[in-house]
């Protein structure tokens, strides 16, 4: 649950689009652009602006195929983003392709959707308020927390214009308004923002300190984590984001701790030409032929 939290308040909006701009550790070129003008806040400030833009951006519906690795186990999925949410098919388990018989299986739930849109409907609105939290924390962000320029402003490679790099900490001064912003007061790390755009492409963060939530009885999150988010421009006209790698230790609800680990990627992103039903999308999905073992 929580590391969700964490990657809602990052750029996370229930629809995550993950081939990467730069792969997780990848190294930095050491150049040394020029100071860019404005300030380190000035810059952040614009970067949540469009940020929350990205977020609310349901205009540019996307298909793509995403694998996802955590504790649950490693799935890839193809996906398309209908009007009304987003539907997805099993393709490969481990890295390999599915059975014969999971195959039947997943044709099987799809169908089922069509028979019953009401179920479909259903769990997507009890995704919706991912969306509202991602929104209010990270509206949050330039007032909670402190911004710097980082020195010799490294710049990544692949970039396709210089990148404004920003080290940031959490504002001791910050009262968090809201359970889910207490989140703000123990992260920590460095971001990459666009110049031409003003567009976040990449994010580190650090669990710097111990973050309760309901004074530790919803859940604490101990410091150690590590997370990185990276963004790309998919067909010049949406952003998405590309690459998630998490590692954070929660305790939930006073009853377990979990070393939650995740790794997100995704390739084959397609621009669809407007939003389609939800059963236009199943359509798509049963008629798309995968491999098989």
């Amino acid at each position: 649950m929580l590391s969700l939290l964490i990657l809602a308040m990052l750029v996370w909006d229930q629809r995550v689009h993950l081939p990467a701009f730069a792969q997780s550790g990848a190294p930095i070129l050491d150049s040394q652009p020029p100071m860019p003008p404005g300030t380190p806040k000035s810059w952040a400030e614009a970067a949540v602006r469009n940020q929350l833009s990205i977020i609310q951006d349901d205009g540019h519906p996307i298909r793509y195929v995403v694998r996802v690795v955590n504790r649950k186990g490693d799935t890839t999925r193809e996906i398309i983003e209908s009007a009304q949410g987003n539907v997805a098919r099993l393709i490969q388990r481990d890295g390999k392709p599915i059975t014969a018989k999971e195959d039947a299986a997943e044709r099987s739930r799809l169908n089922a959707i069509l028979a019953s849109p009401g179920d479909f409907l259903k769990h997507e609105q009890r995704n919706g308020p991912g969306r509202n939290y991602a929104l209010q924390v990270i509206k949050l962000m330039p007032s909670a927390t402190l911004y710097s320029y980082t020195p010799g402003q490294p710049q990544p490679p692949g970039a396709s214009s210089p990148q404004v790099v920003i080290d940031y900490k959490p504002d001791p001064a910050f009262q968090p308004p809201t359970m889910l912003s207490e989140l703000l007061t123990g992260l920590a790390g460095r971001v990459w923002i666009d110049a031409r755009t003003g567009i976040m492409t990449r994010m580190q963060a650090d669990v710097i300190r111990p973050v309760n939530f309901g004074w530790g009885f919803v859940a604490r999150v101990y410091p150690g984590g590590h997370i990185e988010v990276e963004q790309t421009l998919v067909d010049g006209r949406r952003w998405a984001v590309s690459h998630v790698d998490s590692n954070v230790t929660v305790r939930e609800m006073m009853l377990r701790t979990i070393n939650d680990k995740t790794k997100m990627n995704a390739w084959n992103f397609q621009m669809l030409p407007a939003p389609m039903p939800y059963q236009d999308a199943v359509h798509a999905l049963l008629a798309e032929k995968i491999p098989l073992q």
